[in-house]
């Protein structure tokens, strides 16, 4: 392979505009597709014309971001410092370290597994099951939970494969997903009768299936990780590394399921039609955010990459670019999204009550929309670059301002506080990450940066 098709020649030295597209435009269209794959289940489940199903499903969004984010916290926090490795030219190191974060996600899922198992029942009554829908909503957490370890391992991997530039392969990975998604949710759900029990299996296998794409990628065809299964263990000092970042993810995937828990306990006081209405809701509102996130995931290791071989011109141009083109897709494809909101919710339900719902509520999760892609650029280049401090304030920040701002805005304007909550939250966490990443620019300009992420922000 030569350097000028190679990954790291897009991370090193291509042009800006050359390496956004190759690193990016993979990614985005791999979470496009992941929107799509994160809607079949609940669109084969609306076919049953069964609303305490869809409502199940919705309640046990939470136990999906649960296994997400532990994927993550090894997958980020193993991937950044890969690539942080790569930049310094410690490649072995980097196996090392995709070794440990490959083992320690199995284990992890199986963990899980075991705890979710014998808590299952007061894990089904948090997440705000009601009579009608606890039997569904078990069913569906049982299943999940009991493939866990490959939804874990699955989001571990493609940090893995992202940790190089090798956006395309990660998106390979993601295709075979939704692929498999559109083959066993129908299957599952419609011919073989499963209803949640097969929608959550039908998760857990298309998870399964792009984890298996992504070790035989890494395992044969990757630059710098090949062989990385011969390795597991990985000093004291390299864990911290690790979780430093990795632990981000957990702590705000912790927030966020409190959050939903909240939304979905406040919501089922006004009726199933306003939980399903906020999952129907919250699916759609995906597309334009999961363009923006894909952008900003695809630039992770360029952001990682230059800071550790200090070219700080580069990666303050790469930072520009993405404010730039995060700002185009917001505008735009929130703007597309409201004007074809009412084809798009009757996808999901023909019940007049969740449409005139999922109507009004789509409004406010839009406006979120266009600051959540700000808000996650900041996070990533926290994450990226090694910043410990900025990373866990994002992390938490969402969280702790969501939990007092949904108690007092219900409080006050009851249904109507509880469905802008989110919309009010998301933007004063977008001007937290802009006050940061203030700080944080200031000091990349006075002392320059060092290749294991010398420049600790802290909040002033």
């Amino acid at each position: 392979m030569t350097n000028e098709l190679s990954n790291q020649y897009y991370l090193e030295s291509a042009p800006m505009k050359k390496a956004i597209a190759h690193l990016s435009i993979p990614m985005m269209i791999g979470m496009s597709v992941g929107t799509i794959y994160n809607v079949i289940n609940a669109y084969f489940i609306g076919l049953l014309h069964n609303t305490s199903m869809l409502t199940a499903i919705t309640l046990g969004l939470p136990i999906f971001t649960v296994l997400m984010a532990f994927g993550n916290v090894l997958g980020v926090g193993g991937g950044t410092f890969i690539t942080r490795l790569a930049g310094q030219k410690e490649t072995e190191k980097g196996k090392k370290v995709a070794g440990y974060t490959f083992y320690g996600s199995i284990v992890v899922g199986l963990l899980i597994a075991l705890i979710a198992w014998l808590a299952i029942n007061p894990i089904t009554r948090m997440l705000g099951a009601d009579a009608a829908t606890l039997d569904f909503t078990k069913s569906y957490v049982l299943t999940l939970f009991a493939g866990g370890f490959a939804v874990v391992l699955n989001f571990a991997l493609e940090q893995l494969v992202r940790s190089e530039g090798a956006s395309k392969e990660s998106m390979y990975g993601i295709f075979i997903s939704t692929a498999l998604s559109l083959i066993f949710d129908p299957l599952f759900i419609l011919v073989l009768n499963w209803h949640v029990t097969g929608a959550a299996l039908a998760m857990v296998l298309a998870n399964l299936g792009s984890a298996i794409y992504y070790i035989y990628f890494l395992e044969t065809k990757s630059e710098h990780l090949r062989g990385f299964l011969k390795h597991f263990k990985i000093s004291v000092r390299d864990q911290l590394e690790v979780y430093k970042i990795g632990t981000a993810e957990l702590l705000q995937a912790s927030f966020l399921i409190v959050s939903t828990l909240l939304l979905n306990n406040y919501s089922i006081q006004y009726g199933e039609s306003v939980v399903a209405g906020f999952g129907v809701a919250l699916r759609i509102v995906q597309i334009p955010e999961f363009l923006s996130m894909g952008l900003f995931l695809g630039l992770i290791p360029l952001f990682a990459f230059n800071f550790a071989s200090k070219n700080t011109e580069r990666l303050k141009s790469s930072i520009k670019y993405a404010f730039a083109y995060i700002g185009s897709i917001a505008v735009v494809f929130v703007s597309l999204v409201y004007v074809f909101r009412g084809t798009i919710l009757h996808w999901f339900s023909g019940d007049p009550s969740v449409l005139s719902m999922g109507t009004y509520i789509l409004a406010a999760m839009l406006i979120s929309a266009l600051f959540n892609g700000f808000t996650g650029l900041f996070m990533s280049i926290f994450q990226a670059t090694g910043q410990g401090t900025p990373t866990t304030i994002m992390a938490i920040s969402q969280g702790v301002l969501f939990i007092p701002m949904i108690i007092v805005l219900h409080s006050i304007f009851g249904l109507h506080g509880v469905i802008w909550s989110m919309t009010v939250t998301e933007v004063i966490t977008s001007v937290m990450g802009v006050v940061l990443f203030m700080i944080f620019r200031k000091k990349l300009n006075s002392a320059g940066v060092d290749g294991k992420g010398a420049v600790e922000v802290t909040p002033v």
